[in-house]
Order: structure tokens, then C-alpha cells, then sequence
């Protein structure tokens, strides 16, 4: 593991680092070795696909239109790939003998999270690509975010959903002990973030379905997210005061194998989004319905696009930027005024992960097939 500690620290050195702090040393113990072709940035390296669509959902109910959601997700992963048929898009990044994940976000539920009807498109998607319902796995860390959703509803028969903390909140027997990343922020008692056990071992592919949000350490929670956060234990110690480890923690963790390896497929969920108080935001003044579904295999491009969907978006609600580093606007207070935050956000955290090599950050390089229904 000598080895591999330290092209990861050489790795991470600031792409700015005039501007940025160094990182703090990380240390990754990961037995799996990476696939020789890793699925991110994977084989659509600065390509995304994004579908719209009007009045996907219903603002006042909070449901989706699923047939409407369904057409959504067969254009855009044939919008993606170039394939004529959805079931040969879905067959580009599974097959029968998978055991495939389909990685959620719950962080704001019961009113921001992965849509139930985009995550049960996507199981029968895979299905129709040849998976056994049996060998599909809705999960996320939390099992009490999980509850309100009711993914289990709506999913086909077969299809399990399932936490990695269904011990209750705080549980460590889902995390797998011998795969983590270690460091330590602020002195913190555990130092460690184990990832999540299903991951290590059972999936061989894994589908991300992260939400339009705004985030009040990272800048904003999307594709990166979803895939480091909401893989490990032990990740909220990242950020304490005003300070926020975001910037170089996401990256590092998404760089973790197996998880860089088996997440094949990011698909945006952007039905709805929240603009500021994000992940947890409960009030509805900053949700927002853009409307749109993604699709992409390059995290860095997906959420270089998401950066400047939430910068629009404050931006006409005449919110400061995420990129406001004033320190008069830090208070300890819940997310009521939009000019104000807990945290100094990090979006770099964007860049930073391009720079470990998961994906394009530069806007010029970077292609969006827009598709309207």
C-alpha cells in the first residue's frame, strides 16, 4: 500500500495551489485493484446527455409522471451512447452476470431525493438489458431516509432495497473494515471512513442516481457526492466550524476501488432540486424544478454542469455565489436566509477531483446533448 499512498498524495496536489490549501495526508487501504477500464470518467469522457421535459412531475403532490419519466430515461441513454434502442444503451454498461447497484440519494427526503420513478425506470431498464431482478440493489447508507421514500413500492418484484446502516443510525456492520480511507481533520477521535460492504463485496457495477442540489460545505452534491460521501462511514467529520475538507475529500474517496471502478453510470435526477440549505433543506422556498434527467459516465463534466445550474439559480434569486468565500457571511444558523451559510462552500472540489483524474472540468472540452420532449 506504500506505493499507492503516495501517488495518490502526489496526485492530489492543487491544481491552484497559489489559491488552495494543501491537502491534509490521506491514507487509502484498498485491497482491489482498478479495472483497466474504470468506469469513471469511463468511455463518455466529457459527454453528458440531458433530457427536458414539461411538467415531468406535479409540484403541488410531489409525483411523477412515470410514463413520462420512463420516455426520459430510454432518450436519454440513447441520447448518450448513439444507440436506437434504450435496451441496447442500458446493455452498453451491464449484462446478465452483474450484480448491479443503484446507488440513491435520500440525504433530503421525504422532499428532495432520487424520484422513486426514475429509480424504478432504471431497474426495469436493466432488466430489459438481461439483469435478474434478484441481482439488483437499490441502497443507500440510511436506512431511516430510505423508510420515506418506499423505493420498495415501486421497484419491480425481486428488486431489493436495502441500507448500509439498517442496524440503526450509526451502525458499522455495512461498512467493510479492511477497505478506507484515513485522515485526520480536526483532531477527531475515528479517523477512518470505511466503505459501504455491498460495494466491496457484492455489486460489479454500480448505477448513480444523484440529485440538482446545492450544498452548503461542498458548493454543490452531485455525481461526486454520490459516490464518495454516500459510499463511506464517517464522512461528516470532513467539515466542523466554518472549515470544510470537501475540497479534496470527495475526490479522494470517489478514487477509492472498487467504487471508481464499478460506478459505470452517473444519472442525474433533476426533476427537482433545492438551490440553497442543500442536502437537508426542509423549506420549500428553495426547491426548484428544473425539470430534467442526465446522463453520463464522467462525474467531473456532470458536475461542472450542475455548478452552473445552481449558479443560475441563486443567481436570479439574487443569492451570493457558492464561489463567496466572505467570512461575515458564516453564521451557525439554520438555512432561513439565503445570504448567509454555515460553512465556506468548496465547489473546487469539482476540479480538484478532475485533477485526480476522474473526469474534464474545462467547460471548452466538455459536449451536452440537449434533448426536449
Amino acid at each position: 500500500m506504500d506505493r499507492r499512498d503516495f501517488i495518490l498524495a502526489a496526485a492530489a496536489t492543487p491544481l491552484n495551489a497559489e489559491e488552495a490549501p494543501a491537502p491534509p495526508p490521506y491514507r487509502v487501504v484498498s485491497a482491489f485493484q482498478p479495472s483497466s477500464r474504470p468506469g469513471m470518467p469511463g468511455p463518455y469522457r466529457g459527454q453528458l446527455a440531458r433530457v427536458h421535459a414539461t411538467n415531468p412531475l406535479d409540484v403541488a403532490t410531489g409525483k411523477s409522471d412515470g410514463a413520462l419519466v420512463r420516455r426520459m430515461l430510454a432518450e436519454g441513454i440513447c441520447a448518450l451512447t448513439g444507440e436506437k434502442e434504450a435496451r441496447d444503451g442500458w446493455a452498453r454498461f451491464v449484462n446478465a452476470s452483474d450484480v448491479v447497484g443503484i446507488k440513491v440519494n435520500c440525504s433530503g427526503a421525504p422532499n428532495i431525493m432520487s424520484d422513486p420513478e426514475v429509480v424504478a425506470g432504471i431497474a426495469e431498464s436493466l432488466i430489459a438489458a438481461g439483469v435478474a431482478p434478484s441481482r439488483i440493489y437499490v441502497y443507500e447508507k440510511f436506512q431511516n431516509q430510505m423508510r420515506t421514500v418506499g423505493y420498495e413500492k415501486f421497484v419491480p418484484a425481486g428488486v431489493h432495497v436495502i441500507a448500509a446502516e439498517e442496524g440503526g443510525r450509526g451502525s458499522i456492520l455495512g461498512y467493510d473494515p479492511k477497505t478506507y480511507v484515513e485522515a485526520n481533520f480536526f483532531g477527531e477521535e475515528d479517523t477512518r471512513s470505511q466503505m459501504v460492504r455491498l460495494v466491496s463485496e457484492k455489486l460489479t457495477k454500480i448505477i448513480s442516481v444523484p440529485n440538482t442540489k446545492e450544498h452548503r460545505a461542498a458548493g454543490v452534491t452531485g455525481a461526486l457526492k454520490n459516490a464518495s460521501y454516500g459510499h463511506f462511514s464517517n464522512v461528516d467529520r470532513s467539515h466542523r466550524w466554518e472549515k470544510t475538507n470537501t475540497r479534496t475529500f470527495i475526490g479522494t474517496l470517489a478514487s477509492v476501488e472498487p467504487v471508481r471502478s464499478r460506478t459505470v453510470l452517473n444519472v442525474m435526477d433533476g426533476l427537482r432540486g433545492v438551490w440553497h440549505g442543500g442536502p437537508f433543506s426542509t423549506n420549500a422556498r428553495f426547491r426548484f424544478f428544473p425539470g430534467q434527467i442526465w446522463f453520463g459516465t464522467d462525474p467531473v463534466a456532470m458536475d461542472r454542469i450542475l455548478i452552473d445550474l445552481i449558479e443560475e439559480k441563486r443567481k436570479a434569486e439574487g443569492a451570493p455565489s457558492i464561489w463567496d468565500r466572505s467570512k461575515e457571511r458564516i453564521k451557525n444558523e439554520r438555512e432561513v436566509d439565503p445570504a448567509v451559510n454555515r460553512f465556506i462552500r468548496e465547489p473546487g472540489h469539482v476540479e480538484f477531483a478532475a485533477g485526480l483524474g476522474l473526469g474534464v472540468y474545462d467547460k471548452a472540452k466538455i459536449r451536452v446533448r440537449e434533448v426536449r420532449l
